[in-house]
């Protein structure tokens, strides 16, 4: 699950806007792929002269906080490219309109996480790989924690 909270000037953003944002922050993490249905984005609009920063109002900020729980990022290149890439997703919303944004990322344990009740399936599973095609969250067997390209190598035999 991303969740995104996405603090901005009241005004800043139509519903049409919210939508076709929201649209392109779920389609970066369908590509991974995970399923669609755990982004989550939340607008939070703020008054005119209610953002500061460095001490001094500023009504041309927006703030993107999203927590991950789905996948971490393991290694710096990997984490230099996920920002990138959400910097180009969101740049018609802020960079083209003229605002100043910051991103942060939080990576929560992924096993303190639900779900409708059900806990995630493994990545890679095929219980997520299930998920992922039918976009809701379901019971599953031990069975479909197995990863879809499961080898069972016999080990090392000729030594």
């Amino acid at each position: 699950m991303p969740l995104w909270k996405i603090y901005h000037p009241t005004g800043a953003y139509t519903a049409e806007d919210k939508k076709t944002l929201a649209k392109r922050v779920t389609e970066v993490y369908a590509r991974i792929p995970i399923p669609q249905f755990y982004v989550v984005c939340v607008f939070e609009e703020f008054a005119k002269d209610s953002c500061f920063v460095g001490g001094e109002p500023h009504n041309r900020f927006v703030r993107f906080k999203i927590d991950q729980i789905a996948r971490t990022l393991p290694g710096s290149i990997i984490r230099e490219w996920w920002m990138r890439a959400l910097d180009e997703a969101i740049a018609p919303f802020v960079k083209e309109r003229g605002y100043d944004w910051e991103i942060s990322i939080d990576e929560t344990p992924f096993d303190l996480w639900s779900l409708h009740g059900e806990l995630p399936p493994p990545f890679e599973s095929v219980a997520e790989k299930r998920w992922v095609k039918e976009n809701k969250a379901s019971p599953y067997t031990i069975a479909e924690k197995l990863p879809v390209n499961l080898i069972l190598a016999p080990g090392i035999s000729d030594r």
